[in-house]
């Protein structure tokens, strides 16, 4: 009775299997069903490939491992021959993924979503996957798919500023999709769809969100917040209270004040003897009520050329310039 190779009890969402034996008959019946195709693997390459239908193993259907097989020593046309049977579903499969990753302002990320695919091209699937990554099960495959989608999901995200990622997912979606589009069809693989349905920061990150997404305060400001609420905390945790509020009252202004162009002084002010008004120094007469502001002094004495009064004793008048006898 012939040798028969078949792939028994496929479940649903079984992507690959391995025929359990690598002895091979000649004349043997491969069976391969729809929506699956055959691979003949040995040596760390895939061979010949089958698509559905009842196939009975000659060398004639199975010129690339006949070739190989004619250059080994000791190959007789009756003789069994060694080599390993890979079947691959072609269907569309769904799987999950999900990782942590960090924008450009190293705000911490948890995302996942899902990803559907299927088998292109059998024979490098098996070359690049199943043979290059040691995937010879479909848990071995699924989680090498995952592995790759978090790099490239991880690797695109820190291109992104939290307010790019939370408000434009959908353009951080399809962006990501093509950029593995591209690697799945050199390992064989179709990707059909890649979704995000879920992505989080943490509470910090939410809250800075919010302002910033209300553009009721501007980017620095939301900074300046978190610096002071954090300078807080640490003020809190350190030394006595005493000697944390004494800090904290030179710290925490220099944090809330928005740096600026160095300001003047401001001028010193007088009090008016007559109204009670708040004066600049330098006024000679009150604004409010006209009283004069420097009053004569004793012994004050009255120039001659411009009527002010100055000290007794002054040999030039220190408004005019007038010389005084």
């Amino acid at each position: 009775m012939p040798q028969v190779i078949e792939w028994v009890n496929a479940g649903a969402d079984d992507v690959v299997w391995k025929y359990p034996s690598e002895d091979i008959t000649w004349g043997a019946q491969l069976i391969v069903h729809e929506y699956e195709m055959a691979v003949f693997f040995r040596d760390g390459k895939a061979y010949d490939v089958f698509g559905a239908g009842r196939h009975t193993l000659t060398t004639l259907n199975l010129p690339l491992l006949t070739s190989l097989l004619t250059r080994l020593a000791g190959f007789g046309g009756n003789k069994p021959f060694k080599a390993a049977v890979i079947f691959i579903s072609t269907k569309v499969f769904q799987g999950k993924w999900g990782t942590r990753a960090q924008t450009t302002e190293l705000a911490p990320l948890q995302v996942f979503g899902q990803f559907w695919f299927k088998i292109e091209n059998a024979s490098l699937f098996v070359n690049e996957v199943v043979g290059g990554q040691n995937a010879y099960t479909t848990d071995d495959v699924n989680g090498y798919l995952r592995g790759f989608l978090n790099e490239r999901i991880i690797d695109e995200l820190s291109h992104y500023d939290l307010v790019t990622v939370f408000t434009r997912l959908d353009e951080t979606s399809i962006t990501t999709k093509n950029a593995v589009i591209d690697y799945f069809k050199r390992v064989g693989i179709e990707l059909t769809d890649l979704r995000f349905e879920g992505i989080d920061t943490t509470p910090e990150y939410r809250e800075r969100l919010f302002w910033l997404k209300t553009g009721r305060t501007a980017p620095d400001e939301v900074l300046r917040m978190e610096t002071l609420k954090s300078a807080a905390q640490s003020l809190g945790q350190s030394g006595g209270g005493g000697a944390a509020l004494g800090t904290g009252m030179v710290l925490i202004p220099q944090i809330m004040t928005p740096q600026g162009p160095a300001q003047a002084p401001a001028a010193a002010l007088v009090i008016c003897p007559k109204c009670g008004s708040r004066v600049p120094a330098t006024s000679k007469f009150c604004p409010e009520c006209g009283t004069t502001l420097t009053p004569p002094s004793a012994g004050a004495m009255t120039c001659p050329n411009c009527g002010k009064s100055i000290p007794a004793g002054s040999k030039f008048c220190p408004e005019c310039g007038q010389k005084l006898s």
